[in-house]
């Protein structure tokens, strides 16, 4: 079943924790405004069903769904996580192949000591405390990358501007109007 339109654009930022997805799609989200929907797999999974990363789990349908109902209601999409590829991977090929326009998919590749800098320099002190070296070695898996070479991997020495830039470039947001969606609606302020 396709989705979206000729000019959407769907993202994928995957990696390991602490590598940067959430900042990147936070970056596109800056650059492009209203218009543009980020689909957190923390989000849903870990807030929205409150649910463990295990495989077949309801969270890979939900992020299906949000992704899908977003570009078909003419939003891009960003979808970011750690998605593990014998997990997530099927769900995140078939959306790209089934969606009308440009789908990029980026893997965030960030070494293990670099995750722990990263990891210890968040400021939610609760996620730090309940997160440690531990469980971050558990959740680890060099170079995950979806079957296919569908993905741009990024290295860890590229700032976030620079990935930013990158990704706004590669995927022609950067050339894109803001999307005001519906000025009409009392949130759009």
């Amino acid at each position: 079943m396709n989705v979206g339109s000729e000019e959407s654009r769907l993202v994928v930022i995957r990696g390991n924790s602490a590598s940067g997805k959430s900042s990147v799609a936070a970056g596109l989200r800056d650059r492009c405004g209203r218009g543009l929907a980020r689909v957190g797999q923390d989000n849903l999974r870990r807030v929205v069903l409150r649910e463990r990363d295990r495989p077949g789990a309801s969270n890979i349908g939900l992020i299906d769904t949000v992704a899908r109902y977003a570009l078909d209601a003419g939003y891009h999409v960003v979808v970011e996580g750690i998605l593990y590829a014998d997990g997530y991977g099927e769900m995140l090929e078939t959306l790209a192949s089934e969606h009308r326009g440009i789908s990029r998919h980026y893997y965030l590749d960030v070494p293990f000591p670099e995750t722990l800098v990263r990891h210890a320099a968040k400021q939610d002190a609760e996620y730090l405390a309940h997160v440690t070296e531990r469980e971050l070695r558990d959740w680890y898996r060099e170079l995950d990358l979806l079957s296919g070479g569908v993905e741009t991997v990024i290295p860890a020495a590229s700032s976030l501007n620079e990935t930013v830039d990158h990704v706004m470039r590669a995927t022609g947001l950067d050339r894109l109007p803001p999307r005001d969606l519906d000025p009409s609606c009392p949130l759009a302020s």
